[in-house]
């Protein structure tokens, strides 16, 4: 009981005020009694408030309801339900220990509930980090009808939610799937042309139709042009390649660049296989880390999920080697290769150019940077100082080369995405979609 015991700031400062009386009494002998009064008073006060509050067992009760699972870098609910079974109204101060990777220390507030009152509020929180995240207690403290006294009560001890990649993005782009909705929020709708080997139908030539499809046979018989017409082949393999190499630590707006990759890397997956293509993942370093087969089933997506679930950045310089080693021995047909990493300057970029064009060889390569748009924002500002010249200067020439960067790899037949991290999932998927839609894969 007692470690349910609070004492109230009313309570304090009904004894700062008897003490203040005793003191004054020392001169002033007829304010003794007095005192004495207030003490009795207070005492009595005391003892009717403690029992009010104390009288019924479970005055106050309390749920908090977490979502199964949190979504890494958007905003999600947590409601808390509390009902009051006294008979009287309550004043409430409610705690909520949430996970330390918040680092909130006074996540608390007030409120009132009348008598029998149930009350569901709720507050949002934002994860910027993958992981296992544990909540504490639920404090409730009860303040008596006095003031004087307040109970505390403690509900939900120790629940754990799992934060995954941000699925919440991926159902917003899920509309990408439907080819009606592909204008809206700036995405691109563009014509697909059967360029596959699947053949569908003979219809007669129009202006427009590939001379290479003509059949001659058809021709023949009907004695007007015939064309050969080829629907889209469906299953094609599409893997997304994570770098999990130092240049992916980069922070943005609370995230790393690596979160922001696997983000768009979950969108882009649940797009290909709302188009019927097949699926994979892999991740390297200085080695190969993890990878998923490309397939076109049920649970692919969730897979994928739990593989990027926890996967972390370290320090070691990437191995593109490595990556072509991996795809040369485990990737038989020609697939779809989305590369998120990113290059600094030139020189990193030319020391894995030869790696980049050997797959090309062999796959469709797509590599995805990153701008710095802080370097951006900075180089257009006015300059105050000859320093603040030379600052600027060397921030427009990194800005130039990332856009060098990405004209060199377009140069060599390897497409490219620059884009801001905020920006990537509706570029990535919008260059999947043109890809589909000029049968390049």
């Amino acid at each position: 009981m007692f470690k349910q015991l609070f004492l109230g700031k009313r309570l304090y400062a009904g004894l700062a005020i008897v003490a203040v009386v005793f003191f004054l009494s020392y001169w002033f002998w007829v304010l003794y009694p007095i005192a004495l009064f207030f003490v009795a008073m207070l005492l009595v006060l005391f003892v009717v408030d403690f029992l009010l509050i104390f009288g019924k067992k479970a005055g106050i009760t309390a749920d908090r309801k977490l979502p199964e699972k949190f979504s890494n870098s958007d905003e999600n609910e947590v409601e808390i339900t509390i009902a009051n079974q006294y008979r009287f109204p309550v004043r409430l101060f409610v705690l909520d220990e949430i996970p330390e990777q918040f680092q909130k220390r006074d996540f608390g507030y007030y409120t009132n509930l009348a008598s029998d009152e149930n009350r569901t509020s709720s507050y949002v929180l934002t994860p910027k980090q993958r992981g296992e995240y544990r909540f504490g207690s639920l404090h409730l403290v009860a303040y008596g009808p006095l003031g004087l006294v307040a109970k505390r009560y403690s509900f939900d001890d120790g629940k754990m939610v799992k934060v995954y990649p941000s699925f919440l993005q991926m159902r917003k782009y899920e509309f990408l799937a439907f080819n009606a909705l592909k204008r809206e929020h700036g995405l691109k709708k563009l014509r697909k042309f059967g360029q596959s080997r699947e053949f569908e139908q003979i219809k007669p030539y129009v202006t427009g139709d590939s001379l290479r499809n003509l059949n001659w046979k058809a021709a023949a018989k009907s004695g007007k042009l015939m064309t050969n017409h080829y629907q889209e082949e469906k299953a094609q393999p599409v893997y997304s390649i994570i770098d999990l190499g130092r240049v992916m630590k980069m922070p943005f707006e609370g995230l790393s660049l690596l979160d922001y990759a696997i983000n768009s890397s979950l969108v882009f997956t649940n797009i290909a296989l709302k188009n019927g293509d097949k699926a994979g993942l892999a991740t390297f370093s200085d080695q190969i880390g993890l990878t998923c087969e490309a397939y076109h089933r049920p649970t692919q997506l969730l897979t994928v999920m739990e593989l990027l679930y926890n996967i972390k950045t370290g320090f070691p310089e990437s191995d593109f080697g490595k990556l072509y080693s991996w795809a040369r021995k485990k990737l038989g047909q020609k697939c779809l290769l989305m590369i998120y990493t990113n290059f600094e300057h030139a020189g990193a970029m030319r020391r894995q150019l030869p790696f980049l064009k050997a797959l090309a060889k062999h796959h469709l390569v797509l590599v995805v940077i990153f701008e710095n748009h802080l370097l951006e924002e900075f180089s257009v500002q006015p300059a105050e100082s000859l320093s603040g010249i030379v600052e600027k200067t060397i921030a427009a020439k990194f800005v130039y080369d990332k856009r060098l960067i990405a004209k060199e790899l377009n140069r060599h037949g390897i497409q490219t995405i620059l884009c801001a991290p905020q920006d990537l999932s509706m570029q990535a998927v919008n260059k999947y979609m043109e890809i589909k839609a000029k049968g390049l894969i």
